[in-house]
């Protein structure tokens, strides 16, 4: 019996002394696995930096997205008040045009009889005036009667009445009544640009007849475009008039244009966003109205706990750095990081108080990284 109790005695402790020996293997596997030593020479050859993290003031970017608009007052389709037929033009889509420039020429025989009733009320007019200085003459010196008097006075009431609204249908068709004599009256009229800019769009061929509320071309003068953002309702109370953004196009992203937010929207849309309206600093030709742009917005800055962007590493989609345990000794410690400004970046992970007073590594981090998965890989 005392034989059988020593065997086990003497098993117990055998397999007591071999899951302390499995136990410290595990351990030194864990550790290796975030740890690495290098050696006096290696450690001569990496040219490792250590510092530690600091406070500093890291902005955040808010990225957007949106559309090159003209403002209203910048864009004109122009039609013909009259009606008419187009006799001639010569715009093309993307064209320059002139303030001022002829830009079509239209043609009806109502332009005729117009500048017709013009003349002819003007002519008429030159005898009822007449008629009413010399009954108003007559009826001082009581020659003649109140009522012939007063019929004479409508009659040359209503000539001037007549006669200014003719002229003023006349500006309306681009015919100046002041130079109009019976030996310029024209079956057509000139289209004049009101602006500078471009052609957006021709509507009419030549030959057809344009009512009056028919557009024949959409003129677009783009000095004034603005850049319209898409912000969704939880960004915007972060925006202010006034604050400053930088915008470019997916195909040019290194050409970049600086833009200041003039207007915030006051309607939600669906999709809870909101308009937001900015002005470019500087008028840019290639700037096309209905291009699509890419837009960085700097918000507040604050002080956060930073390291130099070169100190982080990145293995398997997360984030680390790696702490100076000894002269030799380094360990990989994962964190979270946040915003990036200027070479440095933010770190928000949960555990940034107790390493922040840690020697970080801040430049060879790489060649631990590669020192490390090296270890792993034997």
């Amino acid at each position: 019996m005392t034989k059988y109790i020593i065997i086990a005695i003497a098993f117990s402790i055998l397999t007591s002394c071999g899951n302390k020996k499995t136990e410290t293997t595990a351990t030194e596997e864990v550790s290796s696995e975030t740890t690495v030593e290098l050696t006096d020479a290696q450690l001569k050859n990496s040219e490792i930096a250590i510092g530690k993290i600091e406070l500093r003031n890291i902005s955040s970017l808010l990225k957007v997205n949106g559309k090159i608009e003209v403002p209203p007052q910048n864009m004109v389709s122009v039609s013909v008040p009259m009606g008419g037929y187009l006799r001639s033009t010569k715009l093309l889509a993307g064209m320059h045009i002139s303030k001022g420039e002829v830009i079509a020429t239209m043609e009806d025989q109502q332009y005729i009889q117009l500048q017709q009733d013009y003349l002819t009320a003007k002519a008429h007019f030159t005898s009822i005036e007449a008629e009413y200085n010399r009954q108003k003459e007559l009826n001082q010196s009581k020659a003649s009667s109140d009522k012939v008097f007063q019929a004479a006075q409508t009659e040359y009431l209503s000539q001037k009445i007549l006669i200014k609204s003719l002229s003023e249908k006349l500006k309306l068709i681009g015919i100046n009544p002041d130079n109009l004599n019976e030996n310029t009256i024209s079956k057509s009229i000139n289209i004049t640009s009101p602006i500078d800019g471009f052609v957006s769009q021709v509507k009419m061929n030549i030959g057809k007849y344009a009512t009056p509320t028919d557009v024949l071309f959409e003129l677009v003068n783009p000095s004034d475009i603005h850049l319209t953002l898409t912000i969704f309702e939880k960004d915007i109370s972060k925006l202010l008039i006034g604050q400053k953004l930088i915008a470019y196009n997916n195909s040019n992203p290194e050409i970049t244009h600086n833009c200041e937010i003039i207007l915030l929207g006051k309607d939600l849309t669906q999709d809870h966003s909101v308009d937001v309206h900015c002005h470019f600093e500087k008028y840019d030709a290639t700037l096309i109205p209905g291009m699509f742009m890419n837009a960085e917005i700097e918000l507040h800055s604050k002080n956060a706990s930073s390291i130099p962007t070169d100190a982080i590493v990145t293995f398997e989609n997360k984030q680390f750095l790696f702490i100076q345990k000894s002269n030799n000794n380094y360990e990989m410690i994962e964190i979270k990081i946040g915003n990036s400004e200027n070479g440095f970046t933010e770190i928000i992970s949960e555990n940034v108080k107790s390493i922040s007073g840690n020697a970080i590594v801040l430049k060879g981090s790489y060649s631990l990284l590669m020192k490390l998965k090296n270890i792993d890989e034997d």
